[in-house]
């Protein structure tokens, strides 16, 4: 049965930021998007419920709204749904528990995410981590990213497969170098993703249906040797 106990929103505590309004008023594809947001936290939150009530191997999603799927034309577009789905067609019995919560900086995975995973009390079989495109939009919070980041990288479970940029510039090529070390030492393993300026919704921020598909490839392979039983 599910857990009464856990209990979790997967809805950001964050204000809206003081671009949102700028970009409203020259994007007119930004509310579209925007509007995605609780519609996607509503079908998430039902469909963690209904994981929780699984016994099959957990996968713990944490990051923010690219995890969610925003951007895409249906939560079933998003990354994870269609990651989600192509494991069940090799018939790699999973759960997916998502975590990730549109707005979320790097310091929300640490101090709320995990939290959240750990009073769960259950081992996870994988947890992915695809985090920092919000950090990068003041320069406030691009100046602790990288603090931030190697915070996280001790917190997470070992194993953790953490998203990088392919092609990584200013503190996200920082932050790629820290997971490159730690997925040397075995701490986590790295993941290269194509997330860039194209394959863009119409806010010109998330991914649109082509850009979650190419994450959604870019994770299958790891995805699908972590989730395989032993030989």
């Amino acid at each position: 049965m599910p857990d009464e106990n856990f209990i979790y929103s997967n809805l950001s505590e964050h204000p809206p930021g003081r671009l949102l309004p700028l970009l409203r008023r020259h994007l007119p594809g930004v509310d579209r998007v925007e509007s995605e947001i609780g519609r996607y936290a509503a079908e998430w939150h039902d469909r963690n419920r209904a994981a929780l009530d699984s016994t099959d191997p957990l996968w713990v999603v944490l990051g923010d709204s690219i995890s969610q799927g925003v951007g895409a034309s249906s939560v079933d577009r998003g990354w994870v749904a269609l990651a989600s789905h192509a494991l069940h067609e090799t018939h790699l019995r999973h759960r997916v528990l998502n975590l990730s919560v549109s707005g979320a900086r790097t310091a929300d995975v640490i101090h709320h995410q995990i939290p959240a995973m750990t009073r769960l009390g259950q081992e996870p079989a994988l947890v992915t981590v695809v985090i920092g495109s919000n950090d990068m939009v003041r320069r406030t919070f691009r100046a602790s990213l990288a603090d931030h980041y190697r915070e996280l990288i001790r917190v997470l479970p070992r194993g953790t497969l953490v998203a990088v940029l392919k092609h990584a510039f200013g503190p996200l090529a920082e932050v790629k170098h820290d997971v490159a070390v730690a997925a040397a030492a075995g701490d986590v393993r790295m993941v290269p993703v194509r997330l860039g300026f194209r394959n863009l919704a119409e806010d010109h921020f998330h991914p649109d249906d082509l850009g979650h598909e190419l994450l959604a490839n870019d994770f299958y392979v790891a995805l699908h040797e972590q989730l395989r039983p032993p030989a």
